[in-house]
């Protein structure tokens, strides 16, 4: 059984899910259900944590789309599964294919899920520190738009991640980051620099004409049921997905 999943659904036909750490067959320090092929794991395992992922959403495993993610902002439209060799290094994938799922790796980083379900328009990017300044999130609601996507239509999720509050960081780079998005500067619970990376997405979404969002209230560093790169380094991926009736 897949663990304290998250997911919801529009009554316009829109899905959008998001994994925790438990239900699969990985193990330690992958435990349980690491999603993510390029961490050290088994690749038996992550294919069929994979698998049962999948099924647990009521998806064909074949039918959902990966990224080799590289924390840039580059986006690939997609209107098929990749074949395995070419799997595109980008950090956003949309889709105007309704049925196909796109999925986002993450361990502290913020995964973002967009939706329009009259144009039938989907995506998922990755928002780390280095893509959210890089406008990994902008890009792709300008490729959405590009496949006749509204902003005031697409609804928005982002899932766990490393809160503001945690997320400890030089002053400079602090600075730095805030200097291109100022929603993002924040400081630690004990007095330090930090970085709210999903306090700057929402922001950008804002400034773009998103209206419909939500926001996971999980800090992956401080829950032990989701894995987390700055507390444990060696760990395993969550996933979100998105998709479309």
């Amino acid at each position: 059984m897949i663990g304290h999943r998250s997911e919801t659904s529009t009554a316009s036909g829109a899905h959008f899910a998001f994994t925790d750490r438990w239900g699969g067959v990985s193990a330690v320090p992958y435990e349980e259900l690491n999603l993510g092929g390029a961490v050290g794991d088994d690749p038996d395992a992550v294919r069929t944590n994979r698998e049962l992922a999948a099924k647990s959403l009521g998806l064909d495993p074949a039918r959902v789309v990966w990224m080799n993610q590289v924390h840039g902002p580059d986006v690939a439209v997609v209107e098929e599964p990749w074949g395995s060799p070419d799997i595109p290094s980008v950090d956003a994938i949309v889709t105007a294919r309704r049925g196909l799922a796109l999925a986002v790796l993450t361990a502290d980083c913020t995964p973002v899920l967009l939706a329009d379900p009259v144009a039938g328009v989907a995506a998922a990017a990755h928002a780390g520190r280095p893509g959210m300044v890089a406008g990994v999130v902008p890009a792709a609601v300008r490729a959405m738009v590009e496949l006749g996507a509204d902003p005031a239509r697409i609804v928005a999720r982002t899932g766990p991640a490393v809160c503001g509050r945690c997320y400890e960081v030089p002053d400079a780079m602090r600075a730095e980051v805030a200097a291109v998005e100022p929603a993002a500067y924040a400081e630690t619970t004990w007095g330090t620099p930090a970085v709210d990376v999903t306090a700057g997405v929402h922001a950008q979404l804002e400034r773009l004409g998103v209206r419909d969002r939500e926001q996971s209230p999980v800090c992956t560093l401080e829950s032990g049921d989701h894995f987390s790169y700055r507390r444990d380094r060696t760990t395993g991926r969550l996933a979100g997905y998105v998709w479309l009736d």
